[in-house]
């Protein structure tokens, strides 16, 4: 009787990490789908700024078409952007991050206040421009 009972705990247990395990692969996958259509949502808003500009001002087609600085510039897609970071930036004189660039562009183009990095908004910001980065070649500067 011992054994059988040692079984069906052993099957009740192996079934119940299978389930869960199963859950939390469809919840985490769920989670990071509406952090990237969270951050998509927030690319095109209006409420990082201060102007009536959204990031997709610049950033035409959500980031995946060439974009334009308000002065003419032409400015490259953001695919594959994300795969890029940290890089030294010369403006700034140091070496930034994704999320470093983010607040700068919320700051300097769209005149709003920068997002703390931990926050919802910042999370979701950068969720959705690495999912514009999905395949590309992760390519920093100075390692070979």
């Amino acid at each position: 009787m011992l054994n059988i009972t040692r079984l069906v705990i052993t099957v009740f247990t192996a079934t119940i990490l299978f389930w869960s395990t199963c859950v939390s692969a469809t919840t985490s996958e769920d989670a990071m789908q509406n952090a990237i259509k969270n951050g998509a949502t927030i690319f095109a808003s209006t409420s990082l700024g201060s102007r009536g500009n959204s990031c997709m001002t610049c950033h035409r087609a959500g980031g995946r078409s060439e974009g334009m600085l308000p002065n003419g510039k032409r400015i490259p897609s953001l695919i594959g952007a994300a795969a890029t970071f940290p890089h030294y930036n010369k403006r700034a004189g140091q070496v930034i991050t994704l999320d470093m660039q983010i607040n700068s562009c919320i700051k300097n183009a769209l005149l709003g206040k920068q997002l703390p990095y931990n926050s919802n908004k910042m999370i979701n910001l950068v969720s959705y421009l690495t999912s514009l980065s999905q395949g590309k070649k992760i390519t920093i500067q100075g390692v070979h």
